[in-house]
């Protein structure tokens, strides 16, 4: 795949823009809160970064590694953690932060898992979110971008554990 074979869908400043909005939104509903922010591993980690910078807020990181693709196309039934959260949640605001919500499947294991760890609140950010493809009852507190179902691929997101590095969300073109 090239270049050539891409569609830009939201450019990098696009992406600039709307997560200092959100940065801006979570920061005032967390005013004069600690808060535990849980990137989900691998794909939000860019989304993440920008978006902790642009938090004014009592700020604890985390990081949440899980997978259910692993090398395949195809999502296994059954969610692997591959490595935990550090920090105890019970009786603290989470904000669990994913790149895209796609069928739900992964979070929606992820916030139960959590939930049962009596968190104070937990919350969802989400860059994108794909709600055509919705299979369990999720949804994100905050969304950067409604997208459309389309395969998406770079600003953190993969196909084969490649293209995470392209700075902007693309498609791959229809011929």
């Amino acid at each position: 795949m090239t270049e050539n074979d891409l569609e830009v869908v939201f450019s990098a400043g696009q992406l600039s823009e709307r997560i200092a909005e959100l940065g801006a939104e979570i920061s005032r509903d967390y005013r004069g809160e600690e808060l535990i922010a849980v990137c989900v591993l691998r794909g939000s980690f860019v989304f993440a970064a920008d978006l902790f910078r642009s938090l004014d807020a009592d700020l604890r990181i985390d990081f949440l590694e899980v997978t259910r693709y692993g090398d395949k196309d195809v999502p296994d039934e059954e969610l692997r953690v591959i490595s935990d959260v550090s920090h105890d949640v019970r009786g603290k605001h989470v904000l669990l932060v994913e790149d895209i919500v796609d069928e739900g499947n992964t979070l929606w294991a992820v916030k139960r898992m959590l939930e049962g760890r009596n968190p104070a609140s937990l919350k969802i950010c989400a860059l994108f979110d794909k709600p055509a493809r919705r299979r369990k009852p999720v949804r994100a507190d905050y969304v950067g971008f409604t997208i459309e179902d389309r395969f998406v691929i770079g600003f953190g997101m993969d196909y084969k554990q490649k293209y995470r590095n392209i700075p902007y969300l693309a498609a791959v073109k229809k011929r």
